[in-house]
């Protein structure tokens, strides 16, 4: 019968008994008061006695012994702490509890145990030692993790549990636990720095949201060449981009009745809805762009088939853009068709604009500055902040920032106009079609100017809407709006595109339920690679400044509040905060000084520049 003071074991741990009737209370060592039931406790000892009475640790030196003289017997709990110790008491009892639970020597219960078999205790005492011995080489292993002294690749085994965490693969580290840190990613990617494991060359976050850093595997088939194709060869082509750029994927043409063409890739032509190639898409959502390499979200072979301008003769998906007199769109049409492709740099196309003012490029330029014009008439926002791009090659990072260029304008408004005709285009044909939309923000009635002024506008922005519904899209000043001109970048355009060649092949198109779960999986997987990327930039902008402490910086004040303010460092594309005696005004010049930079927190840390 179970009496109170008596010691009991409720889940492998001491208790006191305190209060008994139909249901047990117990004090369990480390911990409050619990109601039990007499089956959830093993009675040790009758009593009177008390927690503080107990040993942590059991004491086996003569359970061996014990264990020889009880060979074939079966005795209690009881006995056995006679045996071993010489007595039964609170304190005995519980050390004997132990041995019977560590299993070397005895099974059973306390009510009843018995001897093992000699195998059993052989097999037994050789773990132990085993345990005891690996006890010893990671009590060393931390030891030396503390002072830096770390061996590899002998201590590689050890580690795991810190590269799992700063990988993002698990979230508890039994190396930062015995270490008493937190066990966070950016701790452990720390001690992996400090300790030499890793260098400042290794990106986790990638892997921390989950992402490869491998392009897709699986390759699209090639276009069909018999298929039947508008030829627009005899248009002058322009493939406009970056000088990084190794996607293709839109190209601009003057029609010859003054209409704009907007060819875009065509990969739908061969990736087909729920086809293999379409689900690993869907499953990446974009093409992950790191500084390191893009991650690519149509295979690496799937390039060449279908980017634009990496043949001489590219199949491609072209939208026809006729405008009226004020620049609004009057008609689309939208064409299968054989594109002959100029690639060009931003650079290159500018001068070439200068060069022939009278160009089918420098005509693009003026109709798409009239189109940006009427934009901005209907409401649309426009954000201007500095950019740079960051550059990852064998043990060198460049940070460029991104010259603005009239040719960059002029792409980006026929990207638009190719959107918003598309939405025009699906609607009309009642098309199950994935729209972009979104809310006015709240806008002050005078913004501010310069930067300040785009920070505070791109602050009061809602974010955008997904939907097989058209809408509003407050931001671009346009009534229906989509996306369609990266349909080898993102997931949703090549959704748009799978629903444009149905319809153009006369084919059933996706059902409005099927886009809905399509668009909700692209676009989640989407987001997260945008996450992936802007930790993986602040990540090498740390590292680009990581032996530049000291160095000076000019920027320019975005917002303050308080002694804090939000500082644009165009050079380097960044927004950092800094803390002031007198916060400066917005558009207000700074000089920052780089005080430290902090790799596991991927993040750089400024203060004013205080003149020697």
């Amino acid at each position: 019968m179970i009496r109170e003071k008596s010691l009991v074991a409720y889940k492998n741990r001491p208790a006191l008994v305190v209060e008994t009737g139909e249901k047990i209370t117990i004090n369990v060592s480390g911990g409050d008061a619990v109601r039990v039931r007499e089956k959830d406790i093993e009675m040790l000892h009758p009593g009177p006695c008390t927690l503080a009475d107990l040993d942590p640790e059991a004491d086996d030196r003569d359970a061996r012994d014990a264990w020889e003289l009880l060979a074939g017997d079966a005795v209690s709990l009881a006995d056995l702490a006679d045996l071993v110790y010489g007595e039964y008491t609170a304190r005995s009892a519980w050390l004997a509890y132990l041995i019977l639970k560590e299993g070397i020597y005895f099974k059973g219960d306390t009510r009843a145990l018995k001897a093992r078999s000699a195998e059993e205790v052989r097999q037994g005492e050789e773990k132990r030692r085993g345990r005891q011995q690996d006890k010893a080489e990671r009590d060393r292993f931390l030891d030396r993790l503390r002072s830096r002294s770390v061996r590899l690749p002998e201590d590689r085994r050890f580690l795991q549990d810190l590269e799992a965490l700063a990988y993002g693969k698990t979230d508890r580290s039994r190396t930062l636990k015995d270490l008493g840190k937190p066990e966070t990613p950016q701790e452990a990617h720390r001690i992996l720095l400090s300790s030499g494991v890793w260098d400042f060359w290794t990106n986790p976050h990638p892997a921390r949201f989950g992402l490869s850093t491998v392009s897709a595997k699986t390759p699209a088939a090639p276009p069909d060449e018999g298929e039947e194709r508008l030829d627009l060869t005899r248009l002058n082509a322009f493939a406009v981009d970056n000088p990084w750029s190794g996607d293709p994927d839109d190209a601009l043409s003057l029609g010859d009745d003054g209409c704009v063409w907007v060819h875009i890739a065509d990969p739908a032509a061969t990736v087909m809805p729920g086809s293999p190639a379409d689900l690993e898409a869907r499953d990446r959502g974009a093409t992950l762009y790191l500084p390191e390499g893009p991650s690519r979200m149509l295979s690496d072979e799937t390039l060449p088939l279908f980017a634009l301008g990496l043949r001489e003769v590219s199949p491609a998906l072209s939208f026809k853009i006729t405008l009226t007199d004020d620049f609004f769109i009057r008609e689309t049409d939208i064409v299968r068709s054989w594109v002959r492709v100029t690639r060009l740099t931003y650079q290159e196309a500018d001068e070439l604009m200068a060069r022939e003012p009278d160009g089918d490029a420098a005509r693009l330029l003026a109709i798409a500055a009239r189109c940006r014009h009427r934009r901005i008439r209907s409401g649309a926002v426009m954000i201007e902040l500095p950019e740079a791009h960051i550059f990852v090659s064998p043990g060198s990072v460049t940070v460029e920032p991104l010259a603005g260029s009239r040719s960059a304008d002029m792409v980006r408004e026929c990207m638009l106009l190719a959107g918003e005709g598309a939405a025009q285009w699906a609607l009309q044909r009642r098309l199950p079609f994935p729209y972009i939309s979104q809310e006015a923000g709240d806008i002050p009635e005078s913004p501010l100017p310069g930067m300040a002024g785009s920070f505070q506008i791109r602050r009061c922005m809602r974010p955008r809407t997904l939907s097989v519904k058209p809408g509003i899209h407050w931001g671009l000043g346009l009534d229906t709006y989509t996306q369609v001109t990266s349909p080898l970048r993102r997931y949703t355009d090549l959704l748009a595109h799978q629903q444009i060649r149905a319809f153009l092949r006369g084919e059933a198109p996706l059902h409005e339920d099927e886009i809905v779960l399509r668009l909700g999986a692209g676009e989640a997987a989407a987001h997260t690679a945008v996450q992936a990327e802007r930790a993986s930039r602040n990540h090498w902008l740390a590292v680009y400044l990581s032996d530049k402490k000291g160095s000076t910086w000019e920027g320019v004040a975005l917002e303050s509040r308080g002694p804090r303010s939000v500082v644009m460092i165009p050079a380097l594309g960044l927004e950092t905060q800094v803390a002031w005696k007198r916060a400066p005004e917005p558009n207000e010049p700074v000089t920052l000084t780089l005080s430290t930079t902090r790799i596991p927190e991927a993040e750089a840390v400024f203060s004013p520049h205080e003149p020697v």
